[in-house]
């Protein structure tokens, strides 16, 4: 006769997967454990080489302004000037003239006219190139010429001051010319222009 197996009597036990189970589990902890640690040991390496870089880049910068204020100090007055001479053409070539022809032309008045401009100094200041100018204008009408001046100091690009007025006279009209020091600021976001384009203006207004 063949004896029948109660389940609920004798259960079926398997004790090895569990501990199997376990196994791999702590397997795969240990793996990650292992990797995160060599992760950070890179990155940490990584950092001091960089560190190591940084430095190095600094070192080199403080031996070269020490290199150039020493070449500085060894310069005749002529040679200085020259010196500053090549960096402001530096700057005129970096710099938006045509912008300031069109912005120039957004702040005069109908009745007040342009007589001539020259550029005094370019320089920067921060991350901006800035224009001194030496600027005169003709008008018949001063107070034109006083709102002209408010419009150029709260336009943001333009700080005016006026230097001299000059009363002029032909056999028909009577007008002054005034004289003016500009500083100029362009806008961000404008392309510069050559300092070329100042002659070709100048020679299309001459024409």
């Amino acid at each position: 006769m063949i004896a029948k197996l109660n389940l609920s009597t004798n259960p079926f036990r398997n004790r090895t997967t569990p501990y199997i189970l376990a196994m791999l589990l702590l397997a795969f902890a240990v793996g990650g454990a292992l990797i995160c640690f060599s992760l950070i040991s890179n990155n940490q390496k990584e950092t001091e080489i960089v560190r190591g870089q940084i430095e190095q880049m600094r070192d080199e910068v403080t031996r070269l302004n020490a290199e150039g204020q020493k070449v500085q100090q060894q310069l005749s007055p002529q040679q200085r000037e020259l010196l500053v001479a090549a960096h402001r053409l530096v700057a005129n070539k970096t710099f938006g003239w045509s912008r300031l022809f069109a912005d120039l032309e957004s702040v005069i008045p109908a009745s007040v006219s342009a007589s001539r401009i020259s550029v005094a100094n370019v320089f920067r200041d921060g991350d901006s190139v800035k224009a001194e100018l030496d600027f005169a204008v003709l008008s018949r009408d001063y107070q034109a010429v006083m709102s002209m001046i408010s419009s150029m100091n709260n336009s943001g690009l333009f700080q005016a001051e006026l230097r001299s007025q000059n009363l002029q006279s032909t056999q028909r009209i009577t007008y002054t010319e005034f004289t003016l020091k500009l500083i100029y600021t362009p806008a961000a976001g404008y392309a510069p222009v050559a300092a070329t384009d100042v002659a070709r203006s100048a020679e299309g207004g001459a024409d």
